[in-house]
């Protein structure tokens, strides 16, 4: 019998814990559009609680969850303030821009995932009728392709303090906000407290099958769904859905040091690989980013040839992969990973 691969593509590959699949189960459930899914509304009303916000939103995905914020911060015409590795930028189809009428002034992210304040500071447009406005400025957290790297409660509380200077609202791409509050020992109602709006995913290290939350003061999320509706983001019996967030805020969120101490592990292991080079700083969290430089080598290459020895992971850019550690992987499923992916740049070098 062929062993079963192990899967580090990504967290959102999680399967549902028991407790979230008999939750579904029995949950009790109403028209979410009309605001009668009791189930709905209790996960919306902890997230809020958690995030240190006065209301949340259901959504289905995170790139709806930040479109929704975008749409609601913004006018078409406007311009918001991102950085170059955000998944805002990379990952979401360029919705803003698309559907929203919003553009994106780049700034690059420092090596620790954050945006230097000063080009922040530089890229707010001044009133002029030459310019598009400065509507929004957005952070990510943890840093995706910075490897993973969580911004702390100090940066987002000067982010904070530079915004209100200007008068624009911060929305935090907080997709796996968790695991950076576990990982910085601080909560995500501290790291969210300085930005207006703030978006979290239940459907990656958290391992709820779907959904993510936007919280922010009530006002905006009344606006919000609103946009919710425009993409087409309204959902009935949603309560079957929201029964496992409610078991992944409540049971999933403590456990996230074990990926985070998994990708420790693993990094390690890939350290001793000839043709790998990993960042001895990294993991901050649950990724784990490698540059691949044997010769002859590529990110997509390396791909194709771990899956082949039962282990799957990502390419990122052209040289480098992605490894990402998550519930249902153990410490020795990730020594067996490092088992057998070791020969495979020596077994088969070009």
């Amino acid at each position: 019998m062929t062993a079963l691969p192990i899967d580090l593509r990504s967290d959102t590959v999680t399967q549902p814990s028991p407790a979230m699949r008999t939750a579904m189960y029995q949950a009790e459930v109403g028209d979410d559009v009309f605001g009668d899914d009791p189930t709905v509304n209790r996960l919306e009303a902890r997230a809020a609680a958690l995030l240190g916000k006065e209301a949340a939103l259901f959504v289905p995905s995170g790139t709806m969850g930040n479109l929704c914020a975008i749409l609601t911060h913004c006018r078409r015409g406007d311009e918001l303030i991102a950085g170059t590795e955000s998944h805002i930028r990379h990952a979401e189809a360029g919705g803003a821009s698309v559907l929203g009428g919003v553009a994106m002034w780049a700034i690059p992210n420092a090596a620790d995932g954050t945006l230097p304040l000063d080009a922040v500071a530089a890229a707010i447009r001044p009133i002029d009728h030459h310019f598009p406005h400065t509507a929004l400025i957005c952070v990510e957290n943890t840093q995706n392709r910075c490897g993973g790297v969580p911004l702390s409660v100090e940066y987002m509380t000067a982010l904070g303090a530079l915004a209100r200077r200007h008068e624009v609202p911060v929305h935090l791409d907080g997709a796996r906000i968790f695991n950076a509050a576990v990982a910085g020992n601080t909560t995500a109602a501290a790291l969210a407290g300085p930005a207006a709006s703030v978006m979290f995913c239940l459907s990656k290290g958290l391992a709820a099958p779907v959904g993510s939350l936007l919280c922010g003061a009530q006002a905006f999320i009344d606006r919000a769904r609103f946009n919710r509706k425009l993409v087409g983001g309204g959902m009935r019996q949603a309560g079957i859905l929201a029964a496992a967030g409610l078991v992944a805020l409540n049971e999933m969120v403590d456990r996230l040091a074990e990926d985070h101490a998994n990708a420790g592990r693993l990094a390690r292991g890939l350290a001793q690989i000839p043709g790998l080079q990993v960042d001895p700083r990294v993991p901050h969290t649950n990724m784990v980013y490698a540059t691949v430089t044997a010769p002859g080598w590529t990110a997509d290459r390396l791909t194709a040839a771990y899956a082949a020895a039962g282990v799957l992971i990502g390419p990122s850019d052209p040289q480098v992969v992605r490894l990402v550690t998550h519930y249902g992987i153990t410490a020795p499923d990730i020594d067996t990973a490092l088992t057998r992916i070791a020969p495979v740049l020596a077994a088969l070098r070009a």
